[in-house]
């Protein structure tokens, strides 16, 4: 199963026996309310105009529990899940394509959610929906219910843990920008700086400037100077679970399984027990 979908090939599976079941995931990372500027609203967005038949989900309200403990965007009940994945209209014989903005963090959460929970055949739309040259729709769809029913486990998943013992033994990529892993700034959680022995892996250095993913031998390149490879045993981790998610994706596109730390550095930094390394080197 390809993990990318481009915006040509999607084109015209809409138009095939089986078209694949479509979610919209438009999201951001905004600090704007902090700031008492509107936060960005993917439901209105959505309501702007959307490929035809998408769905849109939330991000923060359905596919994330409230933040606390686990951090800022702790995995969905999955009895939850699996209700909102069912009303969008998903089934296990069904292909799903998700998109977003174009960023590509928040339809990867949606996609590493449906794998992770055992859905076969999920992509995401290369590039998102600035990629879509086709017409969009005002009109929202009611979808006939789904059957999906999640069964977690299809996919790796870290905790703090689990991640701490990867970053000895393996390797853990931290996917923020380079800045936040050397604690040079931290916008958001408690404390900067990273897992220690976690490598320095920015997800943004894993997409071409129209946020279309690079060639996946590219990726593997890049992935194989930071000593992951399909002989590694991977995981990857962020602020919150989100962008972290995209580099997972980034590397199923280059053909490397790799298990995602969901809690991240929002659940890790919360907790003044667990060790805190700043700079550039992963120690």
């Amino acid at each position: 199963m390809k993990a990318i979908i481009t915006a040509t090939r999607l084109a015209h599976d809409l138009t095939g026996d089986n078209p694949p079941v479509l979610l919209d995931v438009r999201w951001q990372l905004s600090l704007a309310k902090a700031a008492g500027a509107p936060a960005f609203d993917g439901r209105a967005e959505y309501g702007a105009g959307h490929i035809p038949g998408a769905v849109f989900v939330d991000l923060d309200r359905e596919l994330a529990s409230p933040p606390g403990k686990n951090g800022r965007h702790p995995l969905p009940d999955t009895a939850g899940f699996g209700a909102v994945m069912r009303r969008a209209g998903v089934t296990t014989g069904r292909p799903v394509v998700v998109y977003d903005g174009g960023q590509g963090w928040a339809a990867a959460r949606a996609w590493w959610l449906l794998r992770w929970t055992g859905h076969p055949d999920v992509r995401v739309l290369d590039g998102g929906l600035p990629a879509w040259e086709g017409p969009l729709s005002t009109d929202v769809p009611t979808p006939a219910e789904g059957d999906f029913v999640p069964a977690p486990g299809a996919v790796g998943l870290l905790d703090a843990d689990g991640a701490a013992a990867l970053a000895r033994s393996g390797v853990l990529l931290d996917a923020r920008a380079g800045e936040r892993y050397r604690g040079d700034v931290e916008p958001i959680d408690r404390v900067g700086g990273h897992i220690p022995g976690a490598v320095s892996a920015p997800t943004t250095e894993n997409v071409a400037a129209d946020g279309r993913f690079l060639p996946a031998e590219e990726l593997r390149t890049r992935f194989k100077s930071l000593g992951a490879s399909e002989d590694a045993e991977v995981g990857v981790y962020c602020g919150s679970g989100v962008s972290g998610a995209h580099e997972v994706l980034a590397l199923a596109v280059a053909g490397i399984a790799a298990a995602l730390y969901a809690g991240s550095w929002s659940e890790w930094s919360a907790d003044p027990s667990r060790p805190v390394a700043v700079g550039p080197d992963p120690q």
